[in-house]
C-alpha cells in the first residue's frame, strides 16, 4: 500500500530540488547547525587556500536530509571552484568516469552522491584518479587492447551516503576528511524554518515555526517541506497567515503526530507490536508484510525511531520498546493473538 510521506528514499526529482535549492544556504557562515562540522570544514578550508591546493577528499554520511548535498555546494562556493553533481548508480562504467574527470578543472569538485552504490569496477577505477590523479583507461579489447595513461588536474572527491557500512574499507580509506552529521535540535530547525520563511516572504504567528520544528524528525529538509505545505493550507484556509490553528491543521492533515512520525512510522511500529509480539522481527519480514522495500524502512523510517528509542536492534532483529507501546496507546500483546491484516495496519489508532 503506498504511502504519501514527507520524506522518501528518493530524492532527486527536478521540481522538489529546484524548491531545496533556492532554500539552502551558499556560505558556511549561513548554514545552521553541525557546528563541529563546520568549524573543521572552515580551518580545512582557510589551509587550502594559503596553500593554494585543492581540498582532501571529504565523506559525508548520515540519514537523508541532514545536508550533505548543501555542504558539497557551500565548499565549493567557499573554495571559489566549479562543482560537478553526479551519483553512484548514474556512473555505471569506466566510460562515464572517464567523462567526468577528464572535463575537471583544478581545484573543481566532483560530488558523488550514494556512493555506496558505485558498481566494483567503478569504484577500483577511481582509486588512482583519488590518490595519484591519472586513471588507465583501456580501448578496444582482445588483441587489439591498449592501455592509455590519462593525468588528470588535481581535484577534491567529495562522497555522500546514508549507508556508510557499506562502502568498502579500500575506498573509505581514500578519503581525508569523514563527516557523520547528526540530526538537528528543535531549536537548529526553528532558526533554519525562520530563515526559509523569510526567502519564502510568509507572515508567521509566534510559535508557529517551532511547532514544525518539532514535528520534523531533526531533519532540515523534512522542516522545509513542511513548511511549504503548511504555507499552502495557510494561502486557501488562513488568508496566506500562517497561526497556530492552521499549522496545527495542516500536519493533522498529512498526518505527522507531536513527534513528527507519519502513518508509514506507525505502521512499521505496530507491525511489530500487532504481528510480532512487539519482536524480534527481521527487516525482511517487516518490509514484506507492510508492502514496502527495505531500503526505505532502513534508510527513511528506522533512523529516526531509533534516534528517538522507539525501536532497538538486536541480533535476533528489531524490537519495540515500552515508549513506543506507550505513544500509539498500546498494550503490550499477548502471546498467539491473531495476526492483523495489512489494512488493519494502516488504519488510525
Amino acid at each position: 500500500m503506498a504511502i504519501d510521506r514527507v520524506l522518501n528514499s528518493d530524492s532527486t526529482g527536478a521540481a522538489e530540488e529546484t524548491y531545496n535549492a533556492s532554500l539552502r544556504p551558499r556560505t558556511l557562515k549561513e548554514c545552521i547547525g553541525q557546528q563541529n562540522i563546520k568549524d573543521k570544514l572552515s580551518i580545512a578550508i582557510d589551509a587550502a587556500k594559503q596553500r593554494s591546493e585543492p581540498l582532501e577528499h571529504i565523506l559525508f554520511y548520515g540519514p537523508p536530509g541532514l545536508g550533505k548535498t548543501t555542504l558539497a555546494h557551500v565548499i565549493a562556493n567557499e573554495m571559489g571552484a566549479a562543482i560537478r553533481v553526479t551519483s553512484g548508480p548514474a556512473l555505471v562504467k569506466q566510460g562515464d568516469v572517464m567523462g567526468l574527470l577528464t572535463n575537471v578543472g583544478a581545484g573543481d569538485i566532483i560530488f558523488i552522491d550514494e556512493i555506496h552504490r558505485l558498481s566494483a569496477a567503478v569504484e577500483e577505477f577511481i582509486y588512482p584518479a583519488m590518490e595519484d590523479f591519472k586513471v588507465d583507461f583501456t580501448v578496444d579489447s582482445g588483441l587489439h587492447a591498449k592501455t592509455i595513461n590519462f593525468p588528470l588536474k588535481r581535484f577534491t572527491l567529495i562522497g555522500a551516503t546514508t549507508r556508510a557500512g557499506l562502502l568498502t574499507a579500500p575506498l573509505r580509506g581514500r578519503f581525508g576528511m569523514l563527516y557523520h552529521l547528526d540530526f538537528y535540535t528543535p531549536g537548529e530547525l526553528t532558526e533554519i524554518l525562520r530563515r526559509s520563511a523569510e526567502m519564502l516572504g510568509l507572515k508567521c504567528e509566534s510559535k508557529t515555526l517551532e511547532l514544525i520544528a518539532a514535528r520534523s524528525r531533526g531533519t532540515p529538509r523534512i522542516a522545509n517541506r513542511l513548511l511549504k505545505r503548511v504555507r499552502d493550507y495557510s494561502q486557501v484556509k488562513g488568508a496566506g497567515k500562517m497561526t497556530l490553528d492552521i499549522v496545527s491543521k495542516s500536519l493533522e492533515m498529512e498526518q505527522i503526530d507531536t513527534l513528527g512520525l507519519d502513518e508509514l512510522d506507525r505502521s512499521f511500529l505496530r507491525a511489530l507490536i500487532k504481528v510480532y509480539n512487539g519482536g524480534p522481527a527481521g527487516i525482511e519480514a517487516i518490509a514484506a508484510t507492510l508492502g514496502e522495500e527495505r531500503d526505505t524502512l532502513e534508510d527513511v523510517v528506522e533512523p529516526y525511531l531509533l534516534q528517538i528509542g522507539f525501536v532497538r536492534r538486536t541480533k535476533r532483529g528489531r524490537e519495540a520498546t515500552p515508549a513506543a507501546y506507550a505513544h500509539l496507546g498500546m498494550a503490550i500483546p499477548k502471546a498467539n493473538e491473531r495476526p492483523v491484516t495489512q489494512q488493519e495496519l494502516f488504519e488510525e489508532q
